[in-house]
């Protein structure tokens, strides 16, 4: 009976090993697209991309929707345990499924009944329902709606700039250089893209030198570095040396096709 127990225990090792997977990142350069990737290369693992042109709606093409029927990325298939294809849509829940399935020596992750490991995920759910919608829409409001509507702007640059304190208390109190314990995990992963598109978003990031340092720090890790330009090149960063009125130019081009996107979905 314990040898039986031990040969299932190998067989699902195995089955769970990175030499078993098969897999394909859909995804664009977004701080959410990026998450994946950026994990992806932490964990060397090795995957496919296609590059999902949101500009031309390809997200909402009937194959993307077979892999995430709420037509948005990033999304990613893989070779499940049984042998067969399993689909994974939303950031957070991709980032979790690969630590959980790939990450067998907690490069990235802690050990499951860990505190640090309830801890993560605190921080990822954190900014899943809090800093990436808030500054989403303060993108929108301030970068891609049609004119600028101060309450809309000041309502979400408030509340974003709250969040960032929330950021900066947290790595002030830790001392570590990341949000959980003494290692990089997906809280950290998770949050990166959005830190780094806070000049995109309007919001100072010199008011939070604590934040700014771990921004920073983390791109030097080769993971991030390369991860961070999948599918194409990253260039939120670039946008600290750009005045707003330069920022403002390069927003024009998505302008348009948001707003009509905008009309299509709330047919």
């Amino acid at each position: 009976m314990t040898h039986r127990i031990a040969q299932i225990a190998t067989q699902v090792s195995k089955a769970m090993s990175s030499d078993t997977s098969n897999i394909h990142l859909y995804t664009a350069q977004t701080p959410n697209g990026i998450k994946v990737s950026i994990l992806l290369e932490e964990l060397g693992l090795k995957y496919e991309t296609t590059n999902i042109e949101i500009s031309k709606n390809t997200q909402k093409e009937p194959w993307f929707l077979e892999i995430n029927p709420n037509g948005r990325i990033p999304a990613m298939t893989d070779t499940f345990i049984d042998g067969k294809q399993i689909r994974i849509f939303e950031s957070g829940s991709i980032l979790q499924y690969l630590v959980d399935r790939y990450d067998t020596e907690h490069k990235v992750s802690y050990p499951k009944d860990s505190r640090e490991t309830i801890e993560v995920n605190n921080w990822l759910h954190w900014q899943m329902g809090g800093l990436g919608p808030m500054q989403g829409q303060l993108n929108h409001f301030n970068r891609y709606a049609p004119e600028k509507i101060p309450y809309g702007i000041n309502r979400y640059k408030g509340e974003v700039r709250r969040l960032y304190r929330t950021m900066e208390n947290q790595l002030n109190e830790n001392k570590t250089g990341f949000l959980v314990g003494n290692k990089c995990t997906i809280a950290d992963i998770s949050c990166w893209g959005w830190i780094a598109a806070s000049k995109w978003a309007g919001v100072d990031i010199e008011e939070y030198p604590t934040l700014k340092k771990w921004l920073f720090d983390l791109v030097k890790r080769p993971g991030f570095e390369k991860g961070r330009h999948v599918p194409s090149k990253h260039g939120a960063l670039e946008h600290y040396e750009l005045t707003e009125e330069e920022l403002d130019k390069k927003a024009e081009g998505a302008r348009n096709w948001i707003q009509a996107a905008m009309k299509e979905e709330a047919k």
